[in-house]
């Protein structure tokens, strides 16, 4: 009677010196004081270390995402006469450069009809099939790394976004008097949805920044620094480099929207690293198991 005992989750009972009610009880309250902190904390840091990714969440958060960047992209208010004012300042700084080559790469890829279409095909598919690609391959092979690669997509895709609002600018082919030629209406090929058809269901006016060129050189910065195999990593280089010449030659982008969404990538990059502490390749390839919680030890009036 009066001597105290301690009981662990599993049972087990073990002596301990003597212990009043008031002493126990305030034993309680110290540990729980000061476990609260320390939850909080783990939480957090719980919430900023790679986990291993759920195939049903992550179906759902990519197609709710793509489905609000449709949504705000296209409802971003068509300035066409801005964005065209826009376009004609962008030409005009190219110009200043040296580097306005876009009319030359335009007609000269234009000549070659079999490249051309294969380019209407390009711009209007693989920019959707690589990424999403990619995100199945970090998740199967790299789970450690995927929240923060796909953190770098988000952040860039959202960022943006801003651009196209702040910064209205109307593509080569939409200009007037300027002589680019709009290659999927000329070859009549189905393809991107800013011509043809399809094109009322789009917003033309958002071509700065190049979301092609974003998620493209995304795409082959990961694979880069990702992938073992040599051949992989080239082509991780060469893919956002043809990309370029595709958005160049059909007369969707100027090089400068390349460069905005270069920005916009780099921004990704800043806002993972920061949120994670590293880059996604310098994380674990699989998520390391978190220890388990340490068991508390209660004191027990017996």
């Amino acid at each position: 009677m009066g001597e105290t005992t301690v009981k662990t989750i599993e049972g087990r009972t073990t002596g301990t010196s003597p212990m009043t009610t008031d002493e126990s009880t305030e034993a309680r309250e110290a540990a729980g004081a000061a476990e609260a902190p320390r939850s909080r904390f783990a939480r957090f840091k719980e919430l900023r270390s790679p986990r291993r990714p759920r195939i049903w969440f992550e179906i759902l958060l990519i197609a709710v995402s793509y489905w609000t960047y449709s949504l705000i992209r296209n409802a971003v208010p068509e300035q066409k006469a801005k964005a065209l004012e826009n376009a004609d300042w962008i030409l005009s700084a190219e110009r200043a450069l040296g580097l306005d080559f876009e009319h030359a790469v335009n007609h000269a890829v234009n000549s070659v009809t079999w490249l051309i279409v294969t380019m209407n095909y390009y711009y209007a598919t693989l920019h959707f099939i690589v990424t999403i690609g990619v995100l199945v391959w970090l998740y199967r092979r790299h789970p450690g790394r995927y929240a923060a690669a796909r953190l770098v997509l988000f952040a860039t895709t959202a960022v943006a976004l801003v651009g196209y609002y702040l910064y209205p600018l109307a593509p080569p082919r939409l200009m007037e008097g300027q002589g680019y030629i709009d290659t999927v209406l000329v070859h009549e090929t189905w393809g991107s949805m800013a011509s043809g058809d399809l094109k009322n269901m789009s917003n033309q006016y958002a071509a700065m920044p190049s979301m092609h060129i974003g998620w493209s050189l995304w795409c082959g910065l990961i694979i880069f620094m990702v992938a073992k195999a040599p051949w992989a990593k080239i082509l991780g280089l060469l893919y956002p480099a043809l990309t370029l010449v595709v958005i160049v030659a059909t007369a969707n982008h100027f090089w400068l929207d390349a460069v905005g969404g270069v920005l916009c990538l780099g921004f990704g990059f800043l806002l993972s690293y920061l949120w994670y502490g590293s880059l996604p390749h310098r994380l674990p390839k699989v998520p390391v198991r978190e220890p388990e919680p340490r068991r508390r030890i209660w004191p027990v009036r017996t």
